[in-house]
């Protein structure tokens, strides 16, 4: 066998010290590049933690040429900073050369690996190992093991991420200026309005009849949701604004038209007698939403409407900038529509982006081809790919390939936003994560709205998908502060730079 590199030797000397210290413990082996250490990094490393008792990493070397982009003691210190890491070192031979020396009690890789050559096999099989696969795990929830390495939390619930910000070579201060490029946009948004109402309640208990909680309305508040909230965000980031819907000839949608045009909102609006529109209610106690009902009909919308549609975007489309597909899959954008619209912008060289909701009903992100980027949640990107099993990076890669787009922010609840971005290197894409800057959000209800907004005007304006990105998650923690859909302003993300 190959003589190792003397760091190995020097790794696998400290390794057996521990094994003297724990007899009896179960050693895992993990190695790769670990770029930037992100969810996915983390998911893999609790799962490999939870097979055994001693969890060691090898980090790749930059001289072994496996496409790292950050510098190896980087990628290390990153690595070395996780809780549940025990012992991180510089991997200089192949993986296989070292478990054959170490010989570990299970090695773990990603579950996008099951189905190719492991070289690591042979080595394991050699001494009695095991080789598992991690999947992607969607129920990861262990934030708060991680507060003391990921989070630095400010005085008033908010964590800027400065160490984001160096790693991408731009100045939170200098997105002052960023944000002040936004004014004048010209921009246009196409998708489901939604009428969101918060009906506060008192819990007066439960009913003696049967278990049900019995609530006594006492005040109820109205917001423009859905693509609505986010014409009305871009409007008060400073965008000229039209806004494309197809809602119901009601009190409903003169109360949105109303409330839009106050905002500053070109609105489009495109009345269905055959349904309503849609109507979200929350009925909410002690800020806690207990309930939620929604009004609403699915069907798709019919050509004469279509037709309508098309004729006046492709008017509207002359002078556009950014184009922001905001799809909740109730029927207004179907294919043959946003087939129509993606080639009119195409041909116009029109900045593109969409983002397709599938909380509670059934959506395909990928159907929106060549944007600029996309913005599904991790269930979304899954469904679209048909992949639960994959990792977050090859995941993102799947979609992306899928779509034929350009970039990936995937939100990920309370573990932030992963963005897996196109670099200046051809065919060379880097994967990097963003925290959530609100810690104590009070309704999460609109942070993906107000996150798709900024960060596609922010990317329209001439910002990078890393500036995007950041501005994108600071409207976010915004949003998130308050209870309702309120449309945010330049201030109040100039308040929190």
């Amino acid at each position: 066998m190959k003589k190792l590199h003397e760091d190995s030797l020097k790794a696998l000397e400290l390794i057996s010290n521990l094994r003297k210290q724990k007899r009896n413990a179960k050693f895992v082996f993990v190695s790769g590049n670990f770029n930037i250490v992100h969810p996915g990094h983390l998911r893999l490393l609790r799962f490999a933690k939870e097979c055994g008792n001693i969890l060691v990493v090898g980090v790749y070397a930059d001289s072994l040429d496996t496409g790292a982009v950050l510098p190896e003691n980087n990628r290390l210190e990153g690595v070395d900073s996780i809780s549940w890491v025990d012992f991180a070192f510089i991997l200089r031979d192949s993986s296989q050369s070292f478990i054959s020396a170490l010989k570990p009690d299970i090695i773990v890789k990603g579950q996008e690996h099951e189905a190719h050559c492991n070289p690591e096999q042979a080595a394991v099989d050699a001494y009695g190992g095991k080789l598992l696969f991690c999947s992607g795990d969607l129920t990861f929830s262990s934030i708060d093991l991680l507060r003391k390495e990921l989070m630095v939390s400010s005085s008033d619930g908010f964590d800027l991420q400065q160490e984001f910000a160096e790693r991408h070579s731009f100045s939170i201060d200098s997105l002052t200026e960023q944000i002040g490029k936004m004014k004048n946009l010209n921009v246009v948004v196409i998708g489901d309005l939604i009428i969101d109402e918060y009906i506060t309640c008192e819990a007066l208990g439960m009913s003696r009849e049967d278990p049900t909680i019995v609530v006594s309305p006492i005040v109820s508040d109205k917001f423009v949701g859905g693509a609505g909230i986010v014409a009305a965000h871009a409007s008060g980031l400073g965008g000229k604004v039209s806004f494309f819907t197809v809602c119901g000839n009601d009190e409903n949608s003169i109360y949105a038209e109303n409330e839009l045009k106050n905002h500053g909102v070109s609105v489009h609006f495109y009345r269905d007698e055959s349904r309503p529109t849609i109507h979200k209610q929350r009925f909410r106690a002690e800020n806690k939403t207990l309930l939620r009902v929604n009004h609403l009909k699915q069907h798709t919308i019919n050509k004469s409407l279509t037709s309508l549609i098309i004729k006046e975007l492709e008017r509207v489309l002359e002078s556009t900038e950014l184009l922001i597909f905001s799809d909740f899959n109730y029927g207004m954008l179907h294919q043959e529509l946003v087939d129509h619209v993606i080639s009119i912008a195409r041909k116009k060289n029109i900045m593109m982006v969409a983002d397709s909701q599938s909380s509670s009903q059934t959506g395909d992100v990928a159907r929106f081809k060549y944007m600029n980027f996309l913005k599904p949640t991790e269930h979304e990107a899954r469904l679209s790919v048909r992949d639960h099993n994959s990792g977050l990076v090859i995941l993102a890669e799947k979609l992306r390939k899928m779509a034929k787009c350009k970039n990936i922010l995937m939100t990920l609840g309370e573990e932030g936003v992963l963005i897996h971005a196109q670099t200046s290197q051809k065919n060379k894409w880097m994967t990097d994560q963003l925290r959530p800057m609100n810690l104590a959000p009070r309704d999460v209800a609109g942070a993906g709205d107000s996150f798709l907004t900024c960060s596609s005007m922010a990317m329209a304006s001439g910002s990078s998908i890393w500036q995007s990105a950041y501005l994108g998650s600071l409207a976010a923690a915004c949003q998130v502060s308050r209870i309702g859909n309120i449309p945010l302003s330049k201030d109040d993300l100039r308040r929190k730079i």
